[in-house]
């Protein structure tokens, strides 16, 4: 069978709709977003990101699924203009107190969800999409980010579908279906007559660093869309007899997908 046979974009649709349900609505992001706190140091995922894009020629930046600016903020100073896009209006509002304690003048935050209407959306030399394409509709995700980008595309999307270690998902007694991963996206893009580029960025858990079980429990109901008593309890069994290092489970590896707009052959 000839892979120009497969349609990616439906399986996809369909992966997501068997593993992932309804995309969060934006109230989520919101309640979380009331616990950020304007930093100025770049994270190191931050740093990864920036260092394996290119600048050249670019003077502006659409950043979709911006959140309170990881990314927005820490390139700003290199472009004349960065559009900062969310369906979050709380993250925006980080995002704005972030650029104010930075002294950053040149981002604007517009509300704008991956399914809305972007025609208003300007198109910028550069579109980036970070840790925010876990979305229903793959190929009209990507399809959006093409045609925003005059020179180059840039996103990261969890490389396997799983965002929480399975080893711990399996000390609960239920392990979450992986979402759909980033071999969609590569299929996906090769079918738009797009050859993207690969590499691979590794990142700690989002249990590292926990401070107690409570903290613990909190952080993997999140990711699992919640605990019963039961499966805390023998998650509590597992985290007293684990190792520090089992506890903060695997690096979460994220795939770093990019391509350059003007290149339909893959060169």
């Amino acid at each position: 069978m000839s892979l120009d046979t497969i349609d990616f974009a439906e399986l996809y649709k369909k992966h997501y709709l068997a593993t992932r349900g309804r995309p969060r609505p934006p109230q989520v992001w919101d309640e979380r977003a009331d616990a950020i706190k304007p930093r100025t140091d770049v994270s190191g995922y931050a740093r990864d990101f920036i260092a394996r894009m290119h600048f050249d020629d670019a003077r502006t930046l659409l950043d979709v699924g911006c959140g309170a600016g990881t990314l927005a903020l820490a390139v700003a100073g290199r472009l004349d203009r960065v559009i900062a896009l969310d369906y979050s209006s709380g993250m925006l509002r980080a995002l704005e107190d972030g650029a104010r304690m930075q002294g950053v003048r040149n981002v604007q935050p517009m509300l704008r969800a991956w399914e809305d209407d972007w025609s208003d959306v300007p198109v910028c030399d550069l579109a980036v999409a970070s840790r925010s394409t876990m979305v229903p509709d793959m190929a009209a995700a990507l399809a959006k980010l093409h045609a925003h980008a005059r020179l180059r595309v840039y996103l990261t999307h969890v490389a396997d579908g799983h965002f929480l270690d399975p080893a711990i998902q399996q000390a609960t007694g239920r392990v979450r279906p992986p979402g759909p991963g980033c071999l969609y996206i590569l299929n996906i893009l090769r079918g738009m007559g797009i050859y993207p580029r690969l590499d691979y960025i590794a990142v700690p858990g989002a249990l590292q660093g926990a401070a107690d079980f409570d903290d613990y429990a909190r952080r993997v109901a999140r990711s699992m869309g919640g605990l019963d008593d039961a499966e805390r309890q023998r998650l509590r069994v597992w985290y007293d007899a684990a190792t520090p290092a089992e506890r903060a489970g695997a690096p979460l590896r994220w795939a770093f997908i990019w391509w350059d707009t003007r290149d339909r052959g893959g060169t």
